[in-house]
């Protein structure tokens, strides 16, 4: 009873010192892994068998962890080292691909195509913004779209804040619907052995639908704001999209690698190769592309949120370990019964509510233990959960502007220009297309699934 007690204490620390923002996460999440390690593991429960199934180090060692043909991947707990070196490899790429000038060109390359008027400017960057984050971390996705946008408001004299709300919400939406999309669809395919193609077909599906209904939804709030000053000419000196590549040869080879990459994630499921060997793989070939620049390279990934991941999968195995997150999946199958309607409803609006406010991340790690309690519970199909779980982590979070990362990224790349994004100018737009889509993900499930 103490380890729980302390275990749950320390749970809570986390998350309080998360939200306040006074310490950088990844020391949060590494400090608090480290008293659950010596605190709860150690002193307490005195286990050694917990530390060793929550490092998880000896998974790396196994041939099932580089290579799965005919197997799902590793579905351990403690540690998810799949989805750290998926990451790291995926970071190592986007900035190869960054330096070659891919992303400023894609975005010229449309804005020319729809010679520079604002409506389709916002509907292709919304577009673009959903694709592109199905393959890539939507902050980078982001990073770029909000600067370009900036850029193109003050040359063709359009406010670029609709279009950046609307490129966030797209972005959290995108990554929703593959594996590799959204740091906690990684985590849920990893921890529970689905693949690309899972994602794909089943949340893909449901972003699909659900992209419909918000280019709607976004064209009419916006088009009288963005369709107010015609007329506009476009400046003559504004950049082709050609000026964007400085070097075509690296520009060539990042293409043929974000291709290779995209080939190999979907068809992982049939060559076996698992999603840390296609993460290093990628990450080997854009090093060795690079050559001489690979050291800096190295030195621009984001090593901090590898840290945080770390820590973070330390706190949660603590929390399973001491047998608290059978707890929650208890409390929740008492609440809903044997109705799987409410169960799905309860999982699916607490996943969007919780992500609304505190980092969808962590909150996917902690409830992928309760989902998988839930299924063995009720006989019900793990992966519907899994799907509801995905859903509602990686969209919940575009309701305010501190879900998600990506929002936080365009709120600051619009406010650094002098375009400043409240509160109440967010949530005023994101909140509606946040409810719809989860009305649309609940309705889909309930059709598809049960």
């Amino acid at each position: 009873m103490l380890a729980q007690v302390l275990a749950v204490m320390i749970f809570v620390l986390m998350f309080g010192l998360i939200v306040s923002e006074k310490i950088e996460r990844q020391w949060v999440s590494l400090g608090c892994g480290g008293l659950m390690l010596i605190v709860v593991f150690g002193i307490c429960m005195r286990s050694g068998e917990a530390v060793r199934k929550t490092l998880n180090v000896g998974e790396l060692a196994t041939a099932g962890f580089w290579y799965a043909k005919g197997a799902a991947e590793s579905a351990s707990s403690g540690i998810n080292w799949a989805t750290i070196l998926f990451i790291a490899g995926m970071m190592i790429m986007v900035e190869g691909m960054g330096k070659a000038g891919f992303f400023r060109w894609l975005c010229l390359r449309i804005a020319k195509a729809v010679r520079y008027r604002a409506i389709p400017i916002l509907i292709t960057f919304m577009l673009m913004s959903f694709v592109l984050s199905m393959f890539i971390d939507s902050i980078t996705v982001i990073l770029f779209l909000a600067a370009v946008t900036v850029e193109l408001g003050e040359l063709l004299n359009f406010s670029p804040v609709p279009v950046i709300l609307a490129e966030v919400f797209c972005a959290n939406l995108g990554g929703s619907s593959t594996m590799c999309g959204d740091p906690p669809n990684i985590i849920i395919g990893t921890a529970l052995g689905y693949t690309f193609g899972d994602f794909v077909t089943n949340t893909g599906v449901l972003a699909a639908v659900s992209l419909l209904a918000i280019l709607f939804y976004f064209y009419f709030c916006f088009r009288k704001m963005l369709g107010e000053k015609k007329g506009v000419q476009v400046k003559k000196e504004y950049p082709e999209p050609v000026s964007a590549i400085k070097n075509k040869k690296d520009f060539a080879m990042s293409c043929v690698i974000f291709g290779l990459a995209v080939i190999l994630l979907v068809t992982h499921a049939m060559t076996g190769l698992t999603v840390a060997s296609i993460g290093i793989g990628i990450a080997i070939l854009t090093l060795l592309s690079a050559g001489r620049e690979a050291a800096g390279l190295l030195k621009k990934v984001d090593y901090k949120t590898l840290l945080f991941f770390i820590g973070l999968f330390v706190v949660v195995g603590g929390l399973e370990e001491t047998g608290i997150l059978k707890r929650v999946a208890d409390l929740i199958e008492m609440i809903s019964g044997d109705n799987v309607y409410v169960m799905i409803g309860i999982v699916l609006w607490i996943s969007a509510g919780a992500s609304a406010f505190v980092d969808n991340i962590p909150f996917a790690a902690t409830m992928i233990p309760v989902i998988r309690s839930l299924a063995q519970a009720t006989g019900l199909d793990l992966s519907v959960l899994a799907w509801t779980l995905a859903m509602g982590t990686d969209v919940g979070g575009s309701a305010t502007p501190i879900g998600a990362s990506a929002n936080v990224v365009g709120i600051s790349i619009a406010s650094q220009n002098g375009h400043m994004i409240g509160w109440k100018k967010y949530c005023k737009y994101l909140v509606p297309a946040t409810i719809i889509v989860m009305l649309i993900g609940m309705a889909g499930i309930f059709v598809r699934y049960l």
